[in-house]
């Protein structure tokens, strides 16, 4: 199999006729292109691991969730990251998210709920276990890792937010704070980043609201103090220190979708027959490991969400 590198790529084939010539578009293709180019020569398990955080208290073993696949270390997990808010580099948000403030961390809930309120985290946690669940998480790019996050279903925080009938989707908005997030000075998408679900799909018993790993406190650069983890989605839907979350009666515009919306829909469910316009989906490369592997159908959670789609064309709604 023909294997091109970044390099042997006309520009051409990467970069639409209408971006190039728009010069703040062509700018902000060429850096994600330059991130997907990185990942090529970049080591595995890139960086030196930060200290290891807090330990949190009686938290509850999920194994029913597990997909049985021994995990990811935890050097690998909190060392290879996308995080742009903190650099396109695997390697950067662990680097330039240690000294990250997550403290009296708040999230604002609006739109159509019934309690619109500023929820501090310890609220949000309030009367909660927090589990431990083993997920498989998949990245557009081509790379996976299995991860034990630490969190409480998405689902019962919804309900206390009490959305009314309109409420069609949530919408999840990440912190932007430049003068914390050196990233945010990269045009490469439009700050603060914005991702959403819709309703059925953030209620499922899978979505969790992610507060830790490997029964510590979640690592700054992969997402602290609060991120979502939707296992059967492409990693980009995980959105990351989240701030603020807001009920929809239209489906919103996120962060990725906005940027190149031939390349990267709504839904974003892993699906080895739909092609990134410039990579295969159809295999993945689990970071520690050399082999490639064929890539599952909502990355292996097929019989929990399949029903979700039901009718739906996912060609199409990719």
């Amino acid at each position: 199999m023909l294997i091109k590198q970044a390099a042997d790529i006309p520009s051409s084939d990467i970069t639409p006729k209408p971006l190039y010539v728009d010069r703040r578009h062509f700018i902000r293709t060429a850096m994600a292109t330059a991130a997907a180019a990185a990942l090529v020569s970049e080591p595995l398990a890139a960086g030196t691991a930060p200290a290891h955080g807090r330990k949190l208290d009686g938290v509850k073993n999920g194994g029913s969730f597990s997909p049985g696949e021994k995990a990811n270390a935890w050097d690998q997990i909190a060392t290879y990251n996308n995080f742009y808010e903190f650099g396109i580099d695997k390697d950067a948000p662990a680097q330039n998210a240690r000294a990250f403030n997550t403290a009296n961390w708040t999230v604002a809930v609006d739109g159509e709920c019934t309690r619109k309120a500023s929820w501090h985290l310890e609220d949000i946690l309030k009367g909660e276990t927090l589990e431990e669940r083993v997920y498989r998480h998949r990245c557009v790019e081509g790379w996976s890792m299995v991860i034990p996050w630490v969190g409480i279903p998405l689902a019962n925080f919804i309900k206390r937010c009490e959305p009314t009938s309109k409420a069609k989707y949530v919408e999840f908005t990440t912190a932007a704070d430049a003068k914390q997030m050196s990233g945010l000075r990269s045009p490469v998408l439009r700050w603060p980043y914005v991702e959403g679900l819709r309703m059925d799909e953030a209620m499922h018993s899978l979505t969790l609201l992610v507060v830790g790993l490997y029964d510590e406190v979640l690592p700054n650069q992969n997402g602290a103090p609060l991120r979502l983890a939707v296992p059967w989605k492409y990693g980009f839907k995980h959105i990351k220190s989240i701030v603020r979350m807001r009920f929809t009666e239209r489906p919103p515009l996120n962060s990725w979708q906005e940027y190149a919306p031939s390349e990267y829909g709504f839904y974003a469910n892993v699906n080895p027959s739909v092609d990134h316009p410039r990579w295969s989906q159809a295999s993945e490369r689990r970071i520690g490991e050399f082999l490639r592997r064929k890539t599952l159908m909502f990355n292996g959670y097929g019989d929990q969400v399949a029903s979700l789609y039901t009718g739906l064309d996912l060609r199409r709604n990719f």
